[in-house]
């Protein structure tokens, strides 16, 4: 028996006893902890989470969604409460459509798995404003995050409304319900030891006002060393096994295993190898770590403008296990899935007794649980990042590649490394369906000052004191006189107009005539504008339109950070030398004349006069853009390509797309990415020289059968004839298997041969097997090549077995392939067929 067809018929008794166990507690439940675990109705578990947020989906997506993470090996669903959607003026709720909290949680439910509840409130999540709503900012006398008693009024409202609504739905396990945890605060430890005493006491009180509202389930707090009793502290990061506790008998817990990094406009995209990964969740496990959660399971997307300041991208993909389309990222789901399954048949053991902990040779570690009962699970570390090791351990040998750990569930037979990919592996392709679009275009008119203007001061505003984050744009406007006797009016020498902002992007006109564009970066959002421009004599109007990019997400007191033209503003080159002009009179006007008539939506759109055919707009700022089609066939999922645009903003029937910045192109180095060694956000990146974000998700439930509406407003100019709908799919699957099971088998039990399994998406069926090799071939999937070794009946199998398929299976051994083409290496078979 192979260790794949062991971990299933184990666990299959296991399921059927777990089930059992669940049906007899399923009118009331108990949620504890102790030394070793949390406890579900009195039962320790191991408890593998997983996080998707449902404001970054869709409730279409949901069901599936959570199903997937299931499959996956997941027992929780962990999700940030997103206060800002939910309280957008004081007092006004809103749970429906994208924020129907309720109904997300009882799809978790009806799916048999549990949730861990972030209230927070504060969430960070590179969501705007950290998840607070924007009224809170001005709540008089309020200091956010510490013992302050405007802000703790306000949030300790909140948390009950949340609480109490979760319980009048018999949400929480004590009820019935699925909800285990529930965590307040948010990473709040880093910004205490900067506030200090007002932040502890904060701190005191939050987990007090939490505890008291009496939810029967255990409350956590990441990253804050001092949580109160009775709540955990726990772990974030990318490594968490020598997180200890506060106290010996609360459990080790990691609330956030971030599975990659999020994309910045202007910045090159993170990815985490699958090996490192599961690398650092099977060492946070052989050290005691009894929950473990992903961040993000499922990233998604940051639609409309939910995205956070300091140039947050669209996209929320995270290279998580679940891609931002709802597609299985492979091989990384699958891997861990293979991983989840190696873990829980180590979960008896693991929960019973504390490791032995032997280190038997140079980077190598060795840990032992064996209960008196005779149950024994054995992790085998290899810490070197370049050298494989050879381990003997017990009666058999162990080959351990770098930087790997192989899971022994009974002491025995390694059925899990984690640097042995075993899963299937895909190559994601988008493909364009819809590139004729018939687009009409509107330019808007740069707004200027009038004597009829309702806002206005003799001082430069701050932005989102006057736009309340409404919108991203604001104007602001001045006038300047130029007498005829100026000087550089003879010598043609144009004044240099200054403009110094707080960010993020600032769009320049004289006279309604563009003169300038320039924008700030995650790692300094402020800007300055210094150009000459060109001034006639008599009136000129001076409008600058000031652009936010999300709001800050976090850091110490980010309430009080200002984005918009604060000044100075200055001309000079003048006669009198420079000018100042921060302290004129100052028009402001808030949004877009196309925002306020509504131009995303078919109704509001008739307001105005369209272009169309070769009269369109091209290359120009200010510009909207419209057009209509019709969904194409297929289920896949659906992305606009809008690389050949600038900056701006897209809507789909009233929907919302999000901010699309195809024209910041990513910056950084990119390079081969290497699975062993410390992963760090800049470690694995790609698309360096391409635009941070080129493709913008598009939910199916937003498209109608017909006449969709498509709606782009482009800031900087673009060429709308360059968008094309295009569908995420799967172009080809692969495996990449050693024959000695890439699990980790022991070098000496035998021969015991290995699967390579193949299965293509719903729909589809295997129709042309472009690559196969049985030797030493090298690369990744959609890139292999045949190495030094290569045995040439290598196709027969895969095409033999697979042709004409959804799902198939070949047999890795010598024999399969027309004998050992290098006796003596250890060989693996790479394989990739094509789905149509």
């Amino acid at each position: 028996m192979g260790s794949q067809d062991l971990m299933e018929s184990l666990l299959r008794g296991k399921l059927s006893i777990l089930l059992l166990f669940l049906w007899v507690c399923a009118a009331t439940g108990s949620v504890t902890y102790d030394h070793k675990a949390i406890l579900v109705n009195g039962q320790r578990r191991i408890l593998i989470s997983g996080s998707i947020h449902y404001p970054r989906s869709t409730p279409q997506m949901w069901p599936d969604l959570i199903q997937k993470a299931k499959e996956g090996g997941l027992d929780v669903i962990q999700t940030y409460v997103f206060w800002n959607g939910h309280e957008p003026s004081p007092g006004k709720y809103y749970f429906e459509d994208r924020y129907d909290l309720v109904k997300f949680i009882k799809l978790v439910q009806q799916a048999g798995l549990y949730v861990h509840l972030r209230i927070g409130p504060y969430i960070c999540a590179e969501w705007n404003f950290g998840g607070f709503p924007v009224w809170l900012k001005y709540v008089p006398g309020i200091v956010f995050r510490t013992d302050n008693e405007p802000f703790k009024a306000a949030m300790q409202n909140f948390i009950e409304k949340i609480v109490s609504m979760m319980k009048a739905e018999r949400l929480f396990q004590t009820q019935g319900g699925p909800i285990i945890l529930s965590q307040i605060e948010n990473e709040f430890g880093p910004m205490e030891t900067s506030i200090g005493a007002p932040a502890i006491a904060y701190t005191k009180w939050a987990a007090q006002m939490a505890v008291g509202l009496n939810t029967g389930v255990p409350w956590i707090m990441c990253k804050q060393e001092d949580a109160p009793d009775p709540v955990i502290n726990t772990c974030n990061g990318f490594y968490c096994e020598n997180f200890t506790p506060n106290k010996n008998y609360k459990p080790k817990m990691w609330t956030e295993n971030w599975t990659g990094w999020f994309t910045e406009f202007g910045g090159a995209v993170p990815r985490r190898p699958a090996q490192d990964l599961a690398f650092s969740v099977a060492r946070f496990v052989q050290n005691g770590g009894s929950f473990v959660n992903y961040y993000m399971y499922h990233g998604g997307t940051n639609f409309g403008r939910t995205s956070s300041g300091r140039f947050k991208a669209t996209s929320y993909d995270f290279d998580a296990p679940i891609d931002e389309y709802g597609l299985l990222n492979e091989p990384k789901w699958g891997h861990l899935r293979d991983l989840h399954k190696a873990i829980k048949l180590c979960e008896p053991a693991l929960l019973s007794v504390d490791p032995t902990v032997s280190w038997p040779g140079n980077n190598l570690e060795v840990h032992v649980f064996k209960e008196k009962s005779g149950a024994c699970a054995a992790f085998l570390a290899n810490y070197d990042t370049k050298s494989s090791a050879t381990l003997t351990f017990g009666n058999g040998k162990y080959d351990l590649p770098p930087w790997s750990i192989s899971i022994l569930p009974d002491c025995k037979t390694a059925v899990f490394n984690t640097a042995r990919l075993g899963s299937q592996s895909s190559e994601m392709k988008m493909i364009a369906v819809n590139s004729g679009f018939s687009w009409q275009s509107y330019n808007e008119e740069p707004a200027s000052s009038s004597v009829d203007d309702q806002i206005t001061a003799y001082s430069l505003w701050e932005q989102i004191n006057v736009t309340r984050d409404s919108t991203d744009y604001l104007w602001y406007m001045t006038d300047v006189n130029i007498n005829p006797n100026e000087g550089f009016i003879k010598t043609g020498q144009s004044p240099l107009l200054t403009v110094m902002s707080a960010g993020h992007v600032l769009h320049v006109f004289i006279n309604s005539q563009h003169s300038g564009t320039v924008y700030g970066a995650s790692s300094s959002p402020k800007l300055t504008f210094s150009d000459r421009v060109n001034l006639r004599v008599g009136n000129n109007k001076i409008s600058l339109l000031s652009v936010a990019v999300g709001l800050p997400n976090g850091d110490l007191h980010f309430e009080t950070w200002n984005v918009g033209v604060l000044g100075p503003v200055t001309l000079d080159g003048l006669n009198e030398g420079i000018r100042d002009l921060s302290r004129q009179k100052w028009s402001y006007k808030i949004g877009l004349k196309g925002e306020t008539l509504n131009l995303h939506t078919i109704s509001g759109s008739a307001s105005v006069e369209w272009v169309q055919g070769s009269l369109i707009a091209k290359n120009q700022p200010l510009t909207w853009y419209k057009t209509t089609f019709n969904t194409p066939a297929g289920n896949d999922p659906w992305a606009l390509d809008m690389s050949s645009m600038g900056k701006g903003q897209v809507w789909i029937n009233g929907h919302s797309i999000g901010r699309h910045w195809p024209g910041y192109i990513a910056n950084g180095e990119c390079g081969e990415c290497y699975y062993a060694g410390t992963y760090t956000k800049t470690k694995c990146r790609t698309n360096c020289g391409e635009p941070s974000q080129r493709w913008y998700h598009v939910p199916r439930s937003w498209l109608n059968p017909s006449e969709n509406y498509l709606v782009v407003f482009e800031e900087f100019g673009g060429d709308p004839a360059g968008i094309s709908l295009v569908k995420r799919t799967t172009a080809s699957v692969c495996a990449d298997i050693y024959e000695t099971l890439m699990t980790g088998q022991m070098l000496d039990s035998g021969n015991v041969n290995t699967k390579a399994h193949l299965l293509c998406p719903p729909g589809k069926k295997i129709s042309h097997i472009k690559f196969a090799s049985y030797g030493l071939p090298q690369g990744n999937c959609g890139n292999f090549q045949e190495g030094k070794c290569h045995a040439h009946k290598s196709y027969n199998a895969p095409q033999r077995s697979c042709i004409g398929k959804q799902t198939c299976m070949v047999t890795v051994a010598p024999e399969v392939f027309g004998g050992d083409p290098c006796p003596g290496f250890a060989k693996k078979f790479s394989v990739e067929a094509l789905c149509s």
